[in-house]
C-alpha cells in the first residue's frame, strides 16, 4: 500500500537498514549459539546481546565513548554478557568468533530477490550502524546485490542521527525526497523523514523470533507498506 501524494518514479536512491529488515539476526544468532553452546539458549542470547546495541551507541553518541565501530560494540556486549551464560571460559579466539556472528547473518527469503528485482531500477545501497567491513562480509557470504555499502561509519554518526540520512543525499548528489529509506523499525523511518526523505515500512513479525512476534500493523507518515521486498518491488514497478 502506498500514500496516493508518492511517485515511484520520485525516487533515486533505496537505502536499507539492513539487521532485521534485510538479514534475520535473530534466527541467525540463535541457531550459531545453539549449534556451538547446546547448553546455551540461543534465542534468549540473541535477545540479550542485540538489547545492549542502542545503550553501547548512546556511549559513543553522548560522548562517554569517542567514535567505535559495531563490531566493537558487539564485543564490549559479548564480553559483558558471556558469564550470564556460562560462558566466562570462552578464550579470546573462541570470543572473536562468536563475535563475527553478525558477518553471518542469513537473509530472510525473500531479500536476494527482492533486492535484485529493486536494483533493475533504483540504486540500492546499505544504510545502517554496522560498520563498513561487516555489511562487505555479509553481503558476500548472503549474496546481497548492493550498489553501494555505505555505513555509519562513514558519516560518523549512528542512526537517528540527521547526519546519517542526509549523508546518503550528499553520496549520490541528490536531493533528500529522491532518497528513500527501507526498514521495518518505526524510529529508524521517522528520523529519515524528519530529515526529508521518502520512507518504507517493511512488516518482520519474526524479528524477535516465534515467541516474540513484533506488531507490524501500518503506521502513520510512511510512503509505502510492503510484507517484504518482493512486495516492495511490485509496489515500485519493479
Amino acid at each position: 500500500m502506498h500514500t496516493p501524494s508518492f511517485s515511484p518514479d520520485s525516487v533515486k536512491v533505496l537505502a536499507f537498514d539492513i539487521f532485521g529488515t534485510v538479514v534475520d539476526w535473530h534466527g541467525s544468532i540463535a541457531r550459531e549459539v545453539q549449534t556451538l553452546y547446546p547448553q546455551v539458549d540461543g534465542g534468549a542470547f540473541a535477545l540479550a546481546w542485540r538489547a545492549g546495541y542502542k545503550p553501547a551507541m548512546q556511549r559513543v553518541m553522548s560522548g562517554e565513548l569517542g567514535w567505535t565501530l559495531i563490531d566493537d560494540l558487539h564485543r564490549m556486549i559479548l564480553d559483558s554478557l558471556l558469564p550470564q551464560f556460562g560462558l566466562a571460559h570462552l578464550s579470546e579466539v573462541e570470543r572473536q568468533h562468536l563475535n563475527r556472528v553478525w558477518h553471518r547473518l542469513d537473509a530472510w527469503p525473500d531479500s536476494v530477490a527482492g533486492l535484485t528485482r529493486l536494483k533493475s531500477k533504483y540504486i540500492i545501497s546499505t544504510l545502517s550502524n554496522g560498520n563498513i567491513g561487516l555489511l562487505t562480509a555479509m553481503a558476500k557470504r548472503a549474496g546481497l546485490p548492493w550498489d553501494c555499502v555505505l555505513s555509519a561509519e562513514v558519516f560518523r554518526a549512528y542512526k537517528p542521527a540527521p547526519a546519517a540520512y542526509m549523508g546518503v543525499a550528499r553520496v549520490f548528489d541528490v536531493p533528500t525526497a529522491q532518497v528513500m529509506l527501507v526498514a521495518a523499525h518505526h524510529d529508524d523511518l521517522a528520523g529519515a523523514r524528519a530529515c526529508g526523505l521518502r520512507t518504507a515500512y517493511i512488516e518482520r513479525p519474526l524479528e524477535m523470533g516465534a515467541a516474540h512476534p513484533k506488531d507490524v500493523s501500518p503506521q502513520p507518515g510512511n510512503d509505502l507498506h510492503a510484507v517484504d521486498l518482493n512486495a516492495l518491488a511490485a509496489q515500485l514497478g519493479c
